[in-house]
């Protein structure tokens, strides 16, 4: 993919500029050092954290592929520049919960670190003005996000994805509390899209249960660069 070249940025979110190529038909995502929390009320930079953030969305959109996991991901560029697919992204954020942690903590009685005997899947409609509410299937056919046809498929491509995960982080010395999903529509197909990254899923030690996330970010809490390369050294040891 050495001959897709970045040629303008079209959107900016808040961890990712998207550009255009000189290919119709692919973008390039670039992953920044921004960080935000709190629907972008906290915002800062953290060196690396983009490069780290790809390179491990790159592996695993890598190993997912090699499962019949469908996704946007079309090569690297450079470190932090990920080639993608374009897609309409749905504007559905997938949250997968296999532990208790978070916001599902303060909604619901359920104390941190509760370990579910099945994964939760929680579809959030993706709004900031809104302040990405709760929705269900009927939602987001009344809003014209999705079908009710499209809400099935992202729940089990959803679930399809977490049973690769687990086992993948655990193997790996890491817990997956849970991670968000986001997918788009491309050519009649859904694609997982965004990425899947420390960023997007909770990854705590096997051991310990400490964080090795953005939690570390919200509140505080230690050196995300640090946690973030150490993730990035056991998932990608080859960038090292």
């Amino acid at each position: 993919m050495s001959n897709i070249q970045k040629l303008e940025p079209i959107y900016s979110g808040k961890a990712k500029t998207i550009y255009t190529t000189n290919d119709s038909g692919k973008y390039i995502s670039e992953f920044r050092d921004s960080l935000t929390a709190f629907n972008g009320d906290k915002k800062s930079e953290a060196p690396k954290k983009g490069y780290y953030n790809a390179q491990i969305s790159r592996k695993i959109f890598e190993m997912l592929e090699e499962n019949g996991v469908e996704t946007h991901y079309k090569g690297m560029a450079s470190g932090a520049d990920m080639i993608v697919d374009i897609v309409e992204i749905i504007k559905i954020e997938v949250i997968i919960r296999n532990i208790a942690a978070g916001s599902i903590t303060k909604r619901y009685p359920m104390p941190a670190g509760k370990v579910f005997d099945k994964p939760i899947v929680v579809f959030d409609y993706k709004n900031d003005d809104y302040q990405d509410p709760m929705m269900n299937e009927d939602i987001a056919f009344a809003l014209g996000i999705a079908t009710y046809e499209e809400m099935a498929y992202l729940k089990e491509a959803a679930l399809k994805i977490n049973s690769i995960l687990v086992p993948y982080f655990d193997k790996n010395g890491y817990l997956l509390p849970d991670l968000k999903l986001e997918f788009g529509r491309a050519n009649g197909k859904i694609l997982l899209a965004d990425e899947i990254s420390c960023d997007t899923c909770r990854i705590w030690d096997k051991v310990t249960k400490e964080s090795f996330d953005k939690d570390i970010f919200r509140f505080g809490d230690g050196d995300l660069t640090k946690a973030y390369e150490a993730v990035a050294r056991k998932l990608v040891p080859e960038i090292f």
